[in-house]
């Protein structure tokens, strides 16, 4: 069914496939097949998205997470992946929310989200162009770092050595790719989230070690 190729790579609720199948009799039955057929995939329950079989195009599991359960935006070890600042290649997809914590098993890996407070989400998220086709939401570097701080339990700090062998030792922290942080970001994060001794620490370490 080429039809589908229309909706490219975003997800679509099954209203909207529904909609368009409307000249079948059943098209819930309709929706079960192209799904058994591999061309379209469950992402959860009422959400799709098109095979890139049938679009000849990538698909963005970033895209996904944000449709997924939102508000939402990309953060954590995949953020600071994106950027270049840990090495480890990271396989789920995570993400930040205000709603509380979850997590999707689908047949394109697992979505993870994180939860933080209100005020504290809308703090140092930027939006991500991918030739000029669709956008999707994001931590900055310095929001992805703090989000990984408060939202990991474990991660305690009582001064600036351990900050340093968490981020040099622990997630091999590459301070070189670092260009223009913004400390205001990582100041707002300590007024409205979670572990304020940590992130302040955090801030007069990349302060001190980066002169900013």
């Amino acid at each position: 069914m080429n039809e589908l190729k229309q909706y490219g790579i975003i997800p679509i609720r099954y209203k909207a496939i529904a909609g368009f199948l409307s000249s079948y009799k059943y098209p819930r039955n309709k929706v079960i097949m192209l799904e058994k057929s591999g061309q379209l995939i469950r992402l959860k329950k009422g959400l799709y998205i098109v095979s890139q079989d049938i679009t000849n195009q990538s698909i963005s599991k970033e895209l996904i997470a944000n449709h997924l359960y939102g508000p939402s935006y990309i953060s954590l070890e995949n953020a600071l992946s994106h950027y270049g600042l840990i090495p480890e290649r990271v396989y789920n997809t995570c993400s930040v929310t205000t709603k509380r914590k979850k997590s999707y098993d689908t047949p394109l890996g697992n979505f993870n989200y994180s939860s933080v407070p209100e005020k504290y989400f809308s703090i140092g998220i930027r939006q991500e162009i991918i030739q000029n086709s669709y956008a999707y939401l994001i931590a900055s570097p310095e929001k992805a770092l703090c989000d990984l701080i408060i939202t990991k339990s474990g991660i305690r700090f009582q001064s600036i050595k351990s900050i340093k062998e968490f981020l040099l030792d622990d997630i091999r922290f590459d301070f070189n790719v670092i260009k223009d942080w913004n400390l205001d970001i990582i100041n707002e994060c300590c007024k409205h989230g979670y572990k304020k001794v940590e992130l302040q620490l955090l801030s007069k370490y990349i302060k001190h070690e980066c002169h900013i």
